[in-house]
């Protein structure tokens, strides 16, 4: 079996808002899909966390790599992807075309052997797995009704995060997580995201630890993005010093960034981007590694259905991570798989059985969302 061709194709019309100061538009290009074909007829799907004319340039580079190569082999492709470009900067665009491809890879192997890509990652610890209902903070009385509202659906654990956080006062961010706690109950998992990687990000150690201090009476279960991304030294003084467990990385991109930050202790939950960090292949190194020492994994999943399914097989392939991040009222995760989503009884996500990710994508919702594409058709 040969790659015979790759195909791109971005998501616009209702690209959600992401809590960013330069704040994305329905129209803007985030998330791009990707496609791989063969001479077998078999195509695997993938998502990337970027715009679609910085994955089309990173292809005019890998295209080249892959075609011909066996998509058999996902692991081997990407770390040839990874080493035959590091004079194109490695962790940028190329990093992130490799993830959409990597999965894509994955899918097809699974669909070539009639087994589920978390059986090939390793084999199934879970068939379902719990999703934290992942959404923007907003004032507190709106906070406290879109909360209540997903609680309602039936979403038991929760992420509130980025807008005005850490923008305004601490008594307004004491305010809005008062607000989620009183709206999901006492026993509910709530954790919080600073977005510490939006543009000219303002706090240091000295605000993160105060606020770690305040989330802690509350109950919060992690502190995310409390600072800089690259703030290495920060992260891990705020580690040796909060009350409550600190995590980040999803902007951080290959095994080697995450080396650097686990060996030193920077994080107690590591949350790497499989749409942008380098695929399925590089998120299980990054797991592996942190199960090693002692650091809970994960995966960050700000993306699309099929970025989700992904999640959903990695968590199932680990023996420790039972979460995954649900981006809610999300069209580019509601309306592009066939069938969708659904939680369960008990607030868990199913993950999918048949081989590969085990998902189609929706003819309808690619079309809506992605007018003209041609990932399967001529």
């Amino acid at each position: 079996m040969r790659i015979t061709d790759i195909r791109v194709a971005g998501l616009r019309g209702a690209t959600p808002e992401g809590g960013w100061s330069r704040e994305l538009q329905p129209d803007d290009v985030v998330h791009t899909l990707v496609t791989v074909h063969t001479d077998a007829g078999l195509v695997g799907v993938g998502s990337v966390f970027s715009s679609e004319a910085l994955v089309q340039g990173a292809l005019d580079v890998l295209r080249p790599i892959c075609l011909g190569a066996d998509p058999r082999e996902p692991d081997r492709i990407s770390q040839l992807m990874h080493q035959d470009t590091f004079w194109l900067g490695r962790g940028g665009a190329i990093t992130h075309a490799v993830s959409g491809i990597d999965i894509a890879l994955w899918d097809i192997l699974g669909q070539a052997t009639g087994l589920p890509v978390s059986t090939l990652l390793g084999g199934r610890y879970r068939d379902r797995v719990r999703p934290y209902a992942s959404v923007l903070i907003e004032e507190p009385a709106r906070m406290n009704a879109t909360l209540t509202r997903l609680a309602e659906q039936g979403f038991t654990a929760f992420k509130i995060g980025w807008g005005h956080f850490g923008r305004v006062d601490p008594a307004a961010d004491e305010r809005v997580v008062r607000a989620a706690r009183e709206a999901v109950g006492a026993e509910a998992l709530l954790a919080v995201d600073a977005g510490g990687s939006d543009a000219f990000w303002p706090h240091g150690t000295a605000w993160a630890t105060r606020t770690a201090d305040m989330l802690a009476d509350h109950g919060v279960a992690w502190f995310e993005e409390a600072l800089r991304p690259d703030d290495l030294d920060g992260f891990v003084r705020l580690r040796s010093a909060s009350r409550v467990p600190i995590s980040g990385g999803e902007v951080l991109t290959r095994r080697q960034d995450f080396t650097r930050f686990l060996t030193a202790g920077a994080f107690d939950i590591v949350q790497p981007d499989t749409t942008k960090g380098g695929g399925l292949s590089e998120s299980r190194r990054v797991a592996w590694l942190a199960d090693d020492l002692g650091v809970r994994f994960i995966p960050h999943g700000w993306n699309t259905g099929v970025g989700l399914a992904a999640d959903l097989h990695l968590a199932a392939s680990l023996p420790h991570t039972d979460l995954v991040e649900y981006k809610t009222g999300s069209a580019y995760i509601d309306e592009l798989v066939a069938g969708g989503f659904h939680l369960d009884d008990d607030g868990m996500l199913a993950v999918p059985s048949g081989p590969g990710l085990g998902i189609r994508l929706d003819d309808d919702g690619l079309d809506r969302y992605s007018p003209g594409h041609r990932l399967f058709r001529r």
